[in-house]
């Protein structure tokens, strides 16, 4: 592995100069397609596995697909399938036997109902990005078009739209109690709203490249502890802070080795404490322990089983897991799953299990 370190700004300008020559809206051409046989696991057997590819979602032929698929093109046709595909997602969640996706390019988000096997969109927004669930089922959908943080009720209907014209560009969105936690990629910051209102409280954070500063800050998430956990990304990082923002340590720094990042966008964090960083220039998750040093990292370009194609956000489940176990090979127990999304591909959200195979030595 190189371990020669990049001087960030020169690394940025060489990043963007490739962005301008490739074409901003042309992703990188992936790997071919992998002929996979048998289930697909990191790490790899003969070696304990701790995560396995389970399957992914594209569109409405996905649920109970070998049962449907083909009965629905016959129903609807082709056209009517394609139209219930995923364009351009960006985030992703489950709740309540529901998978939500965001889709930026379809001006809402879209509800897989495992428990019914159906399939439904939401509309009404411009360029949807994030999306955050409280425990009443309440929705808060970032929107960088709109500017805006749109709230759709339980059963899917728009009732409030948080922020005032211009004063942000809100991409991620997390809640921690009361309060709405939103990264601003205009002011690059922070912002802090109360959750049922919408009025604004306080800001973490400001523009700039030192410790608990931001540039172009994107996805933000909570752990267990309380704290939060937000991608810096234009400054190659995963910064942690207290809920009323006191910096407590960052993680990560630009490089092409393993542990650095060059565009980390998605978080989660596990109930461990393990941080789960999805970097969309490596396209791979790279897992850190609660000291910030890296476990695993699993994932590759591609658009093979388990493969990421520009992937961006990241979502961790301990509540359905009931729903994927059937997905896991024979002696691997699910302890919880891990969401993916991709903006291009065929597989636009992957879907993984971190678990144990019974019979196994785990260290």
């Amino acid at each position: 592995m190189n371990n020669r370190k990049l001087n960030p700004y020169t690394f940025f300008a060489v990043f963007l100069a490739i962005l301008i020559l490739a074409g901003c809206a042309t992703p990188p051409k992936p790997q071919e397609e992998k002929k996979e046989t048998g289930a697909v696991f990191y790490p790899p057997l003969p070696n304990p596995p701790r995560i396995q590819f389970l399957t992914s979602f594209s569109g409405a032929k996905d649920l109970k697909k070998k049962e449907k698929s083909g009965l629905a093109a016959f129903v609807l046709g082709k056209e009517s399938i394609e139209e219930q595909m995923l364009k351009k997602p960006y985030g992703v969640t489950l709740f309540d036997g529901k998978l939500y996706v965001v889709d930026s390019s379809s001006g809402g988000y879209a509800i897989f109902d495992l428990k019914n096997d159906t399939f439904h969109t939401v509309g009404g927004l411009k360029k949807p990005i994030n999306i955050a669930i409280d425990a009443e089922g309440n929705k808060y959908i970032t929107d960088t078009i709109l500017k805006q943080v749109l709230v759709f009720d339980q059963g899917n209907n728009r009732i409030k739209a948080f922020g005032q014209t211009g004063e942000m560009k809100p991409s991620g969105i997390a809640i921690l109690g009361n309060k709405l936690f939103v990264t601003d990629l205009k002011n690059h910051q922070v912002r802090v709203l109360d959750k049922v209102s919408g009025e604004f409280l306080y800001t973490i954070g400001t523009a700039g490249s030192d410790e608990g500063k931001f540039v172009y800050p994107t996805n933000i998430a909570v752990g267990p502890d309380g704290n939060l956990y937000v991608s810096d990304s234009a400054n190659f990082r995963v910064e942690v802070f207290s809920p009323e923002g006191r910096f407590i340590r960052k993680l990560g720094e630009v490089g092409t080795s393993l542990g650095n990042f060059a565009r980390p966008k998605g978080i989660a964090v596990d109930r461990d404490r393990h941080t789960y960083v999805v970097d969309a220039a490596f396209q791979n998750v790279q897992v850190f322990n609660s000291e910030g040093m890296l476990l695993l990292f699993f994932a590759e370009p591609g658009i093979g089983p388990g493969q990421l194609y520009l992937p961006t956000d990241i979502s961790i489940d301990y509540e359905n897991v009931a729903y994927f176990q059937p997905y896991a090979a024979p002696g691997f127990q699910l302890e919880y799953v891990i969401l993916v999304s991709n903006q291009f591909g065929p597989n636009k959200v992957n879907v993984y299990g971190f678990g144990k195979m019974q019979d196994m030595d785990y260290q």
